[in-house]
């Protein structure tokens, strides 16, 4: 599955690989490998390393203090920091708040903000989705009322992922409740310390509080909090998720996810011989690594565009489908491969406190399953993304 690569890029992809070997954490690694949860000071401990390499900004333009990589740099980096088993980039401030205050936010909130999410001074989360309004949207009921110099917001959030940790988060309001759905509403940045907010956890399979329901009872918000103009939210809405969409693909991790099937499948039988040798598995995993060297060309060509200042369009739905469809199919695949030692499900299991079940490799292959059901509803559904790209190439 490997491009053709330039002597320059495969110069980068050398650098790449000595960077994660020296200074990404073996403890940090071996957890991911093991499917373990590694907290908010994991994340915080990669996030500096990579922002004193000067590499955690690697999507954003120099004027904002990024590498600005190209297409395929990002594709490498990503690639082998998924093949290292580096922990995921978090992605709220980084790469989805971060485009649209460079794009539409006002030059004082660039200053302020774009320097704190890089030196992790604040870390971010998302307030999106509510109860009755995920995938769609525009049908939002959290209120921002004018009141002065502030916006009073009363209403709640729901799967907030990674709310509890959050110093900030990025909200879609009403501001407009006579207008149309998508013409009332604006994009707020507000102080999760701030009085009147309430972070209540929702408990997964997995036993982890991955997600979470903010409530907002008369919350006071600064109107210089205001993203880009009062009810123009649903345009920036539309720009940071064509960016989420884009990276729920996980072209790196569906590769390394697809790699780690194989070495199972080697190790566990099927009626005496190898699994990898089943002509059943083996077909099923031929096609996944064909539709993902396909979706990774996709991908490719999507950040060329991103990369020169264009939004991803319709693309970013396709890659979102394929992509999610793919990293279900290869959990669908571990699953299988490690049999019964995959019925066990239990989260002592998963964090590594109790001994393990079976092989090594088998403990997380539950949680994984399970989680990653949730890639294709996330982001705006599949049967939403389907019917955005059947309007957008079909007409209607």
């Amino acid at each position: 599955m490997d491009l053709s690569y330039s002597e320059e890029e495969l110069a980068f992809r050398d650098e790449v690989r000595t960077f994660l070997e020296e200074k990404l954490p073996k403890d940090m690694s071996d957890k991911i490998r093991r499917g373990e949860h590694i907290g908010k000071e994991g994340h915080e401990l990669w996030h500096s390393i990579l922002n004193e390499k000067g590499w955690l900004s690697y999507g954003w333009p120099k004027e904002f203090g990024g590498a600005e990589w190209n297409a395929v740099q990002r594709h490498i980096f990503e690639d082998e920091c998924a093949a290292a088993y580096a922990p995921r980039i978090v992605p709220f401030g980084l790469s989805m708040l971060a485009p649209v205050l460079q794009k539409f936010g006002s030059k004082e909130q660039q200053d302020h903000y774009l320097p704190r999410i890089l030196d992790g001074t604040d870390w971010w989360c998302q307030g999106y989705s509510e109860p009755g309004a995920g995938s769609d949207l525009a049908s939002l009921k959290t209120r921002a009322v004018r009141d002065g110099d502030h916006y009073v917001v009363n209403g709640q959030k729901s799967w907030t992922t990674l709310g509890q940790y959050a110093d900030w988060i990025f909200c879609l309001v009403r501001t407009d409740p006579e207008a149309k759905q998508q013409e009332g509403i604006s994009f707020l940045l507000i102080d999760m310390n701030t009085p009147g907010i309430e972070v209540r956890p929702i408990v997964l399979l997995d036993g982890t509080p991955e997600v979470n329901e903010v409530f907002f009872d008369n919350v006071r918000v600064p109107v210089e909090n205001l993203v880009g103009e009062e009810n123009k939210g649903w345009t920036y809405a539309k720009y940071l998720l064509t960016h989420e969409r884009t990276g729920i693909a996980g072209v790196g991790f569906s590769r390394a996810g697809l790699d780690a099937v194989k070495r199972v499948a080697r190790q566990e039988s099927a009626n005496g011989r190898p699994l990898i040798e089943n002509p059943h598995f083996a077909a099923r995993m031929a096609q996944v690594e064909i539709d993902l060297m396909a979706m990774s060309t996709t991908n490719l060509r999507i950040i060329s565009q991103a990369a020169a200042g264009q939004a991803p369009g319709v693309e970013s739905s396709m890659l979102k489908v394929k992509g999610t469809i793919i990293r279900q199919e290869i959990n669908d695949l571990a699953r299988r491969a490690v049999g019964p030692y995959a019925m066990p499900f239990a989260s002592e299991a998963v964090e590594g406190d109790n001994d393990p079940i079976g092989p090594d490799y088998a403990g997380p292959v539950a949680a994984q399953y399970f989680n990653n059901r949730k890639l294709s509803i996330f982001g705006g559904s599949n049967e939403i993304q389907r019917g955005i790209i059947a309007k957008v190439k079909m007409g209607g």
